[in-house]
């Protein structure tokens, strides 16, 4: 090996590193923990460690195995490692833990009980290969909707359960049960594995075979695995078991950016290897090169409140920088038009917008940011997602609703004619096309043609009698009513809420119902009849306006744009400027989180993730009332706001800072005494679960009088009023 070396030595690989890299990369054959804090160089800890290895002759590229999370990561990795090695690495072994179980599969096919041509379900074959099963078991797919039977099957693979192995309590999970083990059979018998069989087949043969598992031990002497707080359970066993009793881990993560647990992440498995392997070595890096201070203080403030962490204390040597900027919004509206503003100025002297980042807890919160840039013309791109109105679930009841304006749209009836599925085939729908070819007629008359009156249940004549019932009941409901009605009568919010992972795709369609409150609001276009009520027509003005806005695609590739996500898609990447909205409670933190075991953590390490993508400013945003489910909630700061110390904080409007939270509401109703004399003082207290409001003046006529409630920082900081209660002094 040594005559393959070329000038490039052990010692300048080494280049460059601080103290604490210098450690990890050097460490001795033992496992080892790096808690690597955000922007504290893991990547090139890794890298340099495997490079060091070969380099020094501890190990040929051949004895490593490198784990990372991404195929993306990977290739960036062997990139990186052929720049610094003068030999190929490309045979390493370095994947997905299900590119590596493929690799072993596929070299043991036999011992594994597969065919040698075996083929992968991706998510969508192995949901039509669950819905093809359960219609021959004659399964009721609305008891046990395919998707939520698929992670069933999925979260106890996971586990590393077999359907044998799972308790099942009544007949509903024994029915699960039967429907797994059946799964199992059939895709057995038809040679194909779907993305959580990989890994516990692999880790079954490996369990199962000595041989092949003494073989893979004693040839992995060096197992490096990224991201290891995103490990599941079944991830860490396989690990375990390739590992053996002499071979040792290098597991980089960082558990206070552990925020997959709804995936099946366990950041549990850190302390499980401190344990398990009796780890000495536990290295941090806590040199962040990528915030100032001032960013970094903020979140290591947050996350001190989490109890069970390794623990660790990002610092920079970049100093200060500048303070955090903290804007309270009247409303949602507002909040987003200050946003807007901001990335104007910002952009105005000189920072691209692709180094602008808008972060928010939930999807449905990007509607009202996309609207406001939409209307001050700035180019943005939805990283990881799809914009509001490009959504799957928003098409879907804007097409109920276009059917509701007009039952002669094609367009719309194709797209939901069987969705949620109501037993159309696609024989039903080439006769109902050939109907309406024949008769030069819209797919609407050929149905009414084919049907007749309709009857309600399933199949065409359901759907019709669907399509007739929502244009009855729309008569005479306002614009956001109709929107309600349309993802509620069609089955949408059912459907959706039958869905493990529908619980986004439910808030999504609140929000559509929010935007036509705000739409009807704007009264842009509005027309009324003889009686003064809203016509019909506002549906119309709706849709178009949906149309307009999706039909605004995102800024090309290459161009610069600015860069809206959820806080979950931004893990990974960093920005000059970085803006996090919506920070109220409830929201962010999610409400979810209260119900969960461990749920508050993982938020608190979620705000840590999203704080610590900041390299040089950060706003963070939150409003006294916002417009969910259809309805205004007013809302409490969240406390994670109060977590950050203030010397670290500037806040935008002082005035709001003294006042931490108000509102008007009209109590003149209230007053039955004193109507007419007009009031020099009024006293108002506000009551809500959290306790008692503060003292306001006014002066007025009580016939006028609307009352600004004062809450404060320290006073109740929650704006839903139960009542208000008015007093002469």
């Amino acid at each position: 090996m040594q005559a393959m070396m070329n000038p490039i030595s052990s010692a300048s690989l080494l280049d460059g590193l601080n103290d604490k890299q210098l450690e990890a990369v050097t460490l001795p054959h033992q496992s080892a923990l790096i808690l690597a804090g955000a922007g504290s160089g893991k990547t090139r800890v890794l890298t340099t460690r495997i490079a060091w290895l070969i380099q020094t002759g501890q190990v040929s590229p051949h004895g490593l195995l490198a784990v990372t999370f991404t195929n993306k990561a990977a290739k960036e990795m062997l990139t990186r490692l052929t720049s610094m090695l003068p030999i190929n690495v490309r045979g390493m072994w370095a994947g997905t833990f299900h590119g590596l179980c493929n690799r072993l599969l596929r070299a043991h096919h036999r011992e594994a009980l597969l065919p040698a041509t075996f083929q992968i379900l991706d998510t969508a074959d192995q949901l039509s290969s669950i819905k093809r099963l359960m219609k021959v078991m004659n399964v009721d797919d609305e008891k046990f909707p395919p998707k939520q039977v698929m992670g069933y099957i999925n979260s106890c693979k996971e586990e590393g359960l077999r359907a044998h192995a799972v308790d099942a309590y009544d007949t509903h999970s024994q029915r699960m049960r039967e429907i797994f083990e059946e799964y199992d059979k059939q895709c057995q018998r038809e040679g194909v594995v779907d993305f959580a069989e990989l890994l516990l087949r692999c880790y079954e043969l490996l369990s199962r075979n000595a041989n092949i598992r003494e073989h893979y031990q004693h040839r992995f002497k060096y197992i490096l695995v990224d991201e290891f707080q995103d490990t599941n359970r079944l991830q860490y066993l396989w690990l375990k078991l390739l590992a053996g009793t002499d071979n040792c881990i290098f597991a980089v993560g960082d558990d206070d950016q552990s925020i997959y647990a709804f995936r099946g992440a366990r950041v549990g498995n850190m302390r499980d290897f401190e344990q398990d392997f009796a780890v000495q070595n536990i290295v941090k890096l806590e040199q962040n090169y990528r915030s100032h201070s001032n960013i970094l203080d903020a979140a290591n403030a947050i996350i001190t409140h989490n109890r069970n962490r390794l623990g660790k204390n990002l610092w920079t040597a970049a100093g200060k920088g500048e303070p955090i900027r903290i804007y309270e919004a009247y409303n949602d509206i507002d909040e987003a038009n200050f946003i807007v503003d901001e990335i104007k100025s910002l952009h105005a002297e000189g920072t691209n917008l692709s180094q602008i980042a808008m972060l928010y807890r939930s999807n449905a919160q990007s509607r009202v940011l996309e609207h406001a840039l939409f209307s001050s013309g700035l180019p943005y791109r939805v990283y990881g997602g799809l914009r509001f109105f490009e959504r799957a679930e928003i098409k879907h009841s804007l097409a109920y609703l276009r059917l509701i304006a007009s039952a002669d749209d094609d367009t719309a009836l194709l797209r939901v004619i069987n969705f949620p599925t109501r037993g159309i085939g696609a024989r039903s729908l080439e006769q109902l096309q050939e109907i309406a070819r024949q008769n030069d007629s819209s797919l609407w008359q050929a149905a009414i043609s084919k049907v007749g009156n309709g009857r309600p249940g399933r199949g065409l004549e359901g759907f019709v009698a669907l399509i007739k019932q929502m244009q009855e009941e729309a008569i005479g409901l306002t614009l956001a009513e109709q929107v309600e009605l349309a993802s509620t009568l069609s089955g949408l919010r059912d459907h959706y809420a039958n869905d493990k992972e529908g619980e986004d795709r439910l808030a999504n369609l609140d929000e559509l119902v929010n935007a036509a409150i705000a739409f009807t609001n704007q009264e842009i276009g509005m027309q009324v009849d003889e009686n003064g009520e809203v016509a019909q027509s506002l549906l119309a003005q709706f849709l178009t306006h949906a149309s307009l806005e999706a039909g605004e695609h995102q800024a090309d590739a290459g161009r610069d744009a600015l860069q809206l996500m959820t806080v979950h898609a931004a893990k990974g990447l960093e920005f000059k400027t970085v803006f996090i909205s919506g920070l109220e409670e409830g929201l962010f933190p999610h409400e979810q989180s209260s119900y969960e075991a461990n749920g508050l953590e993982e938020e608190r390490r979620l705000m840590y993730v999203a704080v610590t993508r900041a390299r040089q400013r950060l706003y963070i945003s939150f409003a006294q009332s916002r417009m969910l489910h259809g309805q205004v909630r007013y809302g409490i700061p969240s406390r994670f706001l109060d977590e950050i110390p203030e010397e670290l904080l500037k806040r935008l409007n002082t005035q709001s800072s003294k006042a931490a939270a108000y509102t008007s509401a009209p109590v003149a109703p209230a007053i039955s005494q004193k109507n007419a004399m007009p009031w020099k003082i009024g006293q108002a207290v506000a009551h809500s679960k959290f306790g008692q409001g503060v003292v306001v003046n006014y002066e007025g006529n009580i016939n006028d009088l609307r009352v600004q409630v004062n809450f404060g920082r320290e006073g109740l900081k929650w704006l839903a009023l139960e009542y208000a209660k008015l007093e002469t002094l």
